[in-house]
């Protein structure tokens, strides 16, 4: 008997993607013998200003310039390709009909659990996925915290809490240092750097 396929989905916009992505895709798969790990751009983030964000044919190409490497990292399209606004569940529904019987592990920063109530079909959601939240270095999260009262009881029977180098590197400050002409090597893998300057990427934004 072959046990489940574990897939893991990481989400977001990716504007651009970094070496904070990479490193808790990798040490998700590793702590939670993930047999892959799916990245996918969204189109249009439900809690973004889709208006702000870069041309999803630049993202996806950056990430798949970042992942290139790792034979255990996949890039998927879906969201991307499918109109209107990137919605977590849909996307989960999707997959299970593309993997059937695979366990999918959702993978997400620390900081999305406080407005986790604010997902659509958030109660449903948490019975079809696993979760596995990045968190940082000596960092405690506690569940009877006021601002988790709303999130539903069977999220935390289903989330798995994972704790990684800490990376403060964000797609913000990113863009930010590129405008302001500051250097962003060893921040993101080098093809993506190149791939940011040789596009001219984030310098009137």
């Amino acid at each position: 008997m072959t046990s489940r396929k574990r897939l893991g989905i990481i989400g977001g916009t990716f504007d651009p993607v970094h070496y904070g992505h990479l490193v808790a895709a990798q040490y998700a798969a590793y702590g939670f013998h993930l047999d892959r790990v799916i990245f996918m751009p969204a189109a249009k983030p439900p809690h973004k200003n889709a208006e702000g964000v870069l041309d999803a044919r630049h993202r996806v190409a950056m990430v798949e310039l970042a992942i290139a490497d790792n034979p255990a990292f996949e890039m998927s399209t879906l969201e991307v390709e499918r109109s209107g606004v990137s919605y977590t569940i849909d996307t989960i529904e999707i997959l299970q009909q593309t993997y059937p019987g695979a366990e999918i592990y959702f993978i997400m920063g620390m900081d999305s659990i406080y407005i986790l109530d604010t997902w659509k079909d958030i109660e449903r959601l948490v019975l079809m996925c696993r979760f596995i939240v990045v968190t940082r270095p000596a960092y405690e999260l506690k569940r009877s915290d006021p601002a988790f009262q709303a999130v539903p009881p069977e999220f935390w029977r289903r989330v798995g809490f994972l704790e990684i180098p800490a990376m403060d590197i964000s797609s913000t400050d990113l863009r930010t240092r590129v405008r302001q002409g500051k250097p962003i090597r060893y921040l993101l893998p080098p093809a993506v750097e190149n791939y940011i300057y040789n596009h001219s990427l984030y310098q009137g934004v």
